[in-house]
């Protein structure tokens, strides 16, 4: 059995995620991310903007604990995890709901399969319904049996989007998570994840779309050269 990180002696945190100057780079690109100071408290809802290049998929990838930071100190549900053990990983990522860019599905599993993945591994109660009624949600009704190579780019990222909030994660980062579909389908998949949020979500979504960003109604910042400020 996978251990679970410990818990914190206290009630719970008030802050999902709270980065502490956190710093990330390659040899050759020693300044990706620079002094970053980011707090999430529970239930809150923000954007991240910015250039390509920035930045904003590292973050991401940060939270996720899918990179380690070089520098500064990385708190998740109130929890140290800068240097979680591998073996740990997996109980901090139980509780994210994560949709990136390449979606990360599995060729070989169905639309379906794919959705109900995370509930799979959870166990513990019946989730057919569940998953049907979102991939119908998500415009997927059809699609159901098809697996991710008979799937378009758009397909891929509402399925991706719906097995990330189906397990109903305490904390969800989707990186241009409406990117690939139309204006209709951005303004449901918005109307979703704002939703969720009122149900208690800490959401993050990095995105291009300053306009929709701005609608959302969420807090607004902004990654720029490593750094990140503060639109609003």
């Amino acid at each position: 059995m996978t251990p679970e990180p410990r818990r914190a002696e206290t009630a719970a945190s008030p802050v999902t995620a709270r980065l502490q100057g956190v710093g990330f780079g390659y040899a050759e690109a020693p300044d990706v991310l620079r002094g970053i100071d980011l707090t999430l408290p529970r239930g809150s809802f923000h954007f991240l903007t910015g250039p390509s290049g920035a930045g904003k998929s590292t973050l991401l990838k940060l939270l996720t604990l899918a990179e380690r930071p070089t520098t500064g100190r990385i708190t998740l549900f109130g929890q140290d995890a800068t240097e979680a053990p591998r073996a740990l990983v997996p109980a901090f990522r139980r509780r994210i709901g994560a949709v990136f860019q390449d979606f990360r599905l599995l060729d070989h599993l169905s639309a379906f399969d794919n959705a109900a993945l995370p509930l799979r591994l959870a166990g513990g109660r019946d989730y057919a319904a569940d998953v049907q009624e979102m991939l119908r949600w998500v415009g997927l009704g059809g699609r159901m049996d098809a697996r991710p190579p008979a799937l378009s780019g758009g397909e891929k990222q509402r399925l991706a989007i719906a097995r990330a909030v189906l397990a109903r994660p305490e904390l969800i980062v989707a990186d241009e998570p409406t990117g690939s579909v139309d204006k209709a389908m951005a303004e449901k998949l918005l109307r979703l994840f704002q939703t969720l949020n009122r149900q208690g979500t800490t959401l993050l979504i990095a995105s291009h779309d300053e306009t929709l960003a701005r609608r959302s109604g969420a807090a607004v910042l902004r990654l720029d050269q490593g750094r990140l400020e503060t639109v609003r």
